[in-house]
């Protein structure tokens, strides 16, 4: 169905296989972008289904129809990949910012295919990023549900304290915003600051430098040092390394087969 303008109009979003899958995710999983990018582009009219410009992101394809993004055609899918990469801090975690500030993928090596953020560390932030083809395996691996851990080394200035720590366990509130358990000990103090060890299965938006700031510190220094099973390890800083296809079966076993079950309805 096509508006006045020749534009697609928004159909219906179905979940069986016979009505397709919703535009954003089949985008996604072909490692172009995140849903929330597709859905972004989508609104900007840089998406094509059978030559005609979507106008929603409220639409479903199936392998019959044609889909082009900025009139390239959309490329089958490739096997799921996964990278540990070591961000440094200074460079933030997008395709492009209004800023002009550097981001991770202008830096990352030509030889590297198209890849998404699983998850994101924010300007200052450095450390364990993970990066894949896949954008439906990111969003899984940044699911609560799924369970995985986040490890962060932070450097606060000022004098934590162990109890008030520790209740960080039950959860906590800050600015207005829920934010899950967290377990965090102290590695050591040095003058005016200290180094914490913290674990999180959330990783909200600044997470943690919101829930230690009514604790009177102020994070100067996080380093994400493992997500999940994967560690940042002797990565050093600004060097991306390709996870062995053996570690990732082993590790994500269903989740990739849930993904390549999509790639085979799609061909």
């Amino acid at each position: 169905m096509t508006t006045r303008r020749g534009q697609v109009a928004a159909k219906p979003a179905g979940s069986t296989p016979e009505s397709g899958e919703r535009i954003a995710k089949v985008l996604a999983r072909a490692g172009l972008c995140s849903r929330r990018e597709a859905e972004r582009w989508i609104e900007e009219g840089r998406v094509t289904v059978d030559g005609t410009v979507l106008t929603s992101p409220a639409f479903n394809v199936t392998p019959g129809n044609a889909v082009a993004v900025d009139g390239k055609p959309l490329r089958a899918a490739e096997k799921p990949r996964l990278w540990r990469y070591h961000k440094p801090s200074g460079l933030i975690v997008t395709s492009r910012d209004p800023e002009g500030r550097p981001t991770i993928f202008s830096k990352l090596p030509d030889t590297m295919p198209r890849v998404v953020s699983v998850g994101r560390l924010d300007l200052d932030s450095e450390g364990l990023l993970l990066l894949t083809n896949d954008g439906g395996l990111a969003r899984h691996l940044e699911l609560p549900a799924t369970g995985w851990v986040r490890r962060y080394r932070v450097r606060v200035f000022g004098t934590p304290d162990a109890a008030r720590l520790a209740a960080l366990e039950k959860g906590s509130s800050a600015g207005g915003i829920d934010y899950g358990p967290i377990t965090a000990e102290i590695e050591r103090q040095k003058g005016r600051n200290a180094w914490l060890s913290l674990s999180l299965r959330e990783g909200k938006n600044r997470e943690i430098r919101r829930v230690l700031e009514p604790l009177g510190l102020t994070v100067n220094r996080l380093i994400r040092v493992s997500y999940g099973p994967f560690q940042l390890g002797s990565l050093a800083r600004g060097e991306v390394e390709e996870v062995t296809g053996k570690v990732l079966r082993e590790q994500l076993g269903t989740a990739l087969k849930r993904d390549k079950s999509h790639a085979d309805h799609r061909r």
